[in-house]
């Protein structure tokens, strides 16, 4: 299987660019990801900028709604949120908007969906927060919603938070047994058995390998309990790749990232950043995602496809 690359755009900031040529350079930026090679597009579900990316006053547009128009503009290159919280909407309503989605783009709609964390947005729009545990029980209920609607025609649910009674999903999908399903998160006890039991794909923020592989080891160790064959999950990583034409600019970046960032990014030439992923496929992760802060133009999104044929040039070769 070809390495899995995904192109995320947390970030609607543009400098010079006004609110209503926004969305023309998203669908550029997007047009441009899958002109390079990406897999997927996503945009957060988020309706306030979130800390360490910027100010929660910058400009943050709504998510399905960006995701269709996306889609409209695009052909191939696959479309979801990285990733939707599971507060922010009644499951059966996010099905029928994946659903919708999946239509639009004829069939490249992922489901990504976590249990949320960001208070601050859910206080400003009235949006019940509950505690992290009761958060990831809905997280479960409503996977087991999606699963319902996007494979049986009039099914049923009664969980503690929500329920469906015969609920239509009329169209249907166009992906045979629905959209797949991206589970955001890698908290080990719940988040990882949740994707163990239910998802397609599995994201988590990168870090060290080891810590990585730890990770990874428990989750195949869920995968055990409930009877699934990890190899079924696709892991993919989120890194801070920023790639650059020589040494000298990697330099002149680098001193423009905040200290306490800097652990986090690395800025590299295209050899080298490939040679920086091969410790995370050897660990047996098939994809990455990379963003649009450390890939703010058409250009560096160009480098970026340089990059995944390398990258996928090597895995074939190995």
């Amino acid at each position: 299987m070809a390495v899995f690359f995904g192109f995320h755009m947390p970030n609607f900031t543009f400098p010079g660019v006004p609110a209503d040529k926004l969305f023309d350079r998203v669908v550029e930026n997007a047009k441009a990801a899958e002109k390079a090679g990406f897999d997927l597009v996503t945009v957060m579900d988020h309706f306030y900028q979130i800390r360490g990316v910027g100010p929660e006053t910058e400009p943050m547009l709504e998510a399905y709604t960006t995701l269709a128009g996306i889609a409209a503009h695009t052909t191939k290159i696959k479309v979801g949120t990285l990733v939707t919280g599971v507060t922010y909407r009644n499951p059966a309503l996010l099905v029928k908007e994946v659903t919708t989605l999946d239509v639009i783009s004829k069939g490249r709609a992922i489901l990504g969906i976590g249990a949320a964390w960001n208070e601050d947005e859910h206080v400003g729009y009235g949006i019940e927060y509950p505690p992290i545990g009761r958060r990831l029980d809905r997280l479960d209920e409503a996977l087991t919603i999606a699963k319902l609607m996007f494979t049986e025609e009039r099914p049923s649910f009664e969980g503690k938070f929500y329920r469906i009674e015969r609920a239509l999903n009329v169209p249907r999908p166009i992906q045979p047994g629905g959209p797949k399903i991206l589970v955001g998160g890698g908290g080990e006890k719940r988040t990882l058995r949740l994707l163990a039991r239910h998802g397609d794909i599995g994201h988590w923020f990168g870090g060290p390998i080891d810590d990585l592989k730890r990770k990874k080891q428990i989750f195949e160790e869920h995968c055990e309990v409930v009877g699934r064959d990890p190899s079924t999950v696709l892991l993919t990583v989120g890194v801070g790749l920023i790639l650059v034409e020589n040494e000298k600019d990697a330099k002149a970046i680098l001193d423009q990232v905040p200290p306490e960032r800097r652990p986090m990014v690395m800025a590299a030439r295209v050899p080298q950043a490939a040679e920086f992923l091969g410790p995370y496929l050897d660990a047996g992760f098939g994809g990455f995602t990379l963003s649009n802060p450390a890939l703010p133009t058409v250009d560096a999104i160009g480098l970026a496809g340089e990059l995944i044929k390398t990258v996928r040039g090597s895995s074939v070769a190995a």
